[in-house]
């Protein structure tokens, strides 16, 4: 079977931003036509534009930033694309944090275990070091049985009625992966509630409608970037008046 290398330039024009004209970090698409960018740098120029940087098309006359949403999948293709990149964005963003004094994201430290590990066996090529590793990884896996989601950055939440027409939550207060999305949330109120539909759901941060592709990081971010945790949120039947 034969075979054919492509370098690394060939491909760059799919793997860049438009607006930063580095690497894809943290890729975020546009759900009206598909483009790609850095998710600081599309979030940052859609403050003053309502177009897609690259084909200008309108995303949305006064709402842009509810029609973007996380591109996971690029963004992995990306890092394996990519040598040294992953390593590089983890060790800036714990520099980051480090600098403001918070303390590092679950995520993160993950990533960074992850990699000391694996550059341990690697450049001594010890049996030692492999079972030092084994031995982690065992003892990860036993505490993975109760938290799914160790690895995910996590974001404190509360879930507030603000219609008569439902009831309130008996635990409003949740803890969840920030990679969870705003229909995750939809879906789990509307369980608890016993409601036909999530589709019956508006979840709402800052008096504003939230799109149900918005990842709770993107909701962090964009809603309550200087505000203090937990993230706070509003639910209510779909185009309920108040």
């Amino acid at each position: 079977m034969l075979t054919r290398k492509i370098k690394l330039w060939d491909i760059n024009a799919h793997i860049t931003c438009r607006l930063c004209n580095g690497y894809l970090i943290d890729a975020t698409t546009v759900t009206e036509c598909l483009h790609t960018f850095c998710r600081s740098c599309l979030v940052k120029y859609l403050e003053e534009n309502n177009t897609c940087p690259t084909c200008r098309i309108v995303i949305h006359q006064s709402h842009p930033l509810q029609y973007i949403g996380h591109d996971r999948t690029m963004q992995d293709i990306v890092y394996k694309l990519v040598p040294g990149l992953q390593e590089v964005e983890m060790r800036k963003q714990r520099e980051f944090y480090h600098k403001l004094g918070m303390e590092v994201p679950g995520d993160i430290k993950a990533e960074i275990c992850t990699a000391k590990q694996h550059v341990e066996v690697h450049r001594n090529g010890e049996t030692k070091a492999e079972e030092h590793t084994n031995k982690e990884t065992t003892e990860e896996k036993q505490e993975e049985d109760h938290d799914y989601h160790r690895s995910d950055e996590q974001v404190s939440i509360c879930l507030e009625c603000n219609s008569s027409k439902l009831r309130g939550l008996k635990r409003k207060w949740i803890r969840c992966s920030a990679q969870a999305t705003v229909l995750h949330l939809k879906k789990f109120i509307a369980k608890k509630l016993n409601l036909t539909s999530f589709n019956e759901l508006d979840i709402l941060c800052n008096e504003e409608i939230l799109g149900k592709d918005h990842t709770l990081k993107f909701v962090v971010v964009t809603r309550w970037r200087f505000k203090k945790a937990p993230l706070l949120l509003h639910y209510r039947p779909k185009m309920d008046l108040l």
